[in-house]
């Protein structure tokens, strides 16, 4: 492997706030760090890790960078509430992105009606404060591009994370302006994803971990942290057959473009 830390990664979806890094989370981000992966966004999921969140990116200012939103699995019949805390939130404080947003129809369709109003609600706060959205969609591809497509003027910067379908999504998603997240599903021996990968520029993507879910490969099943995002790089590196620092290079000017957190 080369010299990662002359490389620059940004992780774009990870939850280090979360109680699995409880005992460790300094040591994760040093990690980190050191694998060459420099900034770390860090989606919010509900109303309860909002403190946590700001905790993490306050304790790590240079690395960590908070986004807020509503997970769609955690969209209830009291999700108004909820959006009014989101939007005090924008008004109040300072947030890189909105999300994690969307629909998840994939283990119960209950709030169905109440994640799509809710998801457009944050859709509208995202464009009125001029920011990213982050896309959590599960058995809900076909509930959220049109959704998706009616705020799209041109501005709308976009990453469907999590990324696993098929080419026909990814080249729909591409064609809307929006980035595919890739994590560590396109490393394992199963997935489907590096052939479609083939089919899809490198200039559309992003990398992820979606820690602590996910892990890459040889790592399956273990808690995932942001140091793997190299591992993930390396499989896309085989996949387009290039260096890489080719693949940090770009994906990290991918994320530059979204997020806008640098100078």
């Amino acid at each position: 492997m080369e010299n990662l830390a002359k490389l620059n990664f940004v992780d774009t979806h990870t939850h280090l706030y979360m109680d699995e890094y409880a005992s460790d989370r300094a040591d994760c981000v040093k990690r980190a760090v050191e694998q060459g992966v420099s900034k770390m966004v860090l989606p919010n999921v509900d109303i309860s890790t909002i403190d946590a969140m700001w905790k993490c990116c306050d304790e790590f200012p240079k690395n960590c960078f908070p986004s807020i939103g509503i997970h769609p699995s955690d969209i209830t019949e009291n999700y108004q509430a909820d959006l009014k805390i989101i939007e005090k939130e924008l008004q109040t404080r300072s947030y890189i992105s909105v999300g994690e947003i969307g629909i998840d129809l994939y283990h119960d369709k209950t709030f169905f009606k109440e994640q799509e109003q809710a998801f457009i609600k944050q859709l509208e706060f995202a464009k009125a404060y001029q920011k990213p959205v982050v896309v959590h969609t599960r058995s809900a591809f076909e509930e959220c591009m049109p959704i998706l497509k009616k705020f799209q003027d041109g501005n709308l910067r976009a990453i469907f994370h999590c990324f696993s379908g098929s080419v026909e999504m990814a080249k729909r998603i591409i064609g809307e302006g929006f980035y595919l997240g890739i994590g560590g599903v396109v490393t394992f021996k199963n997935s489907n994803l590096p052939e479609t990968l083939k089919h899809v520029n490198l200039n559309n993507l992003v990398l992820e971990t979606d820690a602590p879910f996910l892990a890459p490969h040889p790592y399956r099943g273990n808690r995932n942290d942001s140091s793997y995002i190299p591992l993930i790089a390396e499989k896309i590196a085989s996949i387009y057959e290039i260096g890489l620092d080719e693949v940090a290079n770009i994906t990290t000017q991918n994320a530059k473009d979204i997020f806008k957190f640098y100078s």
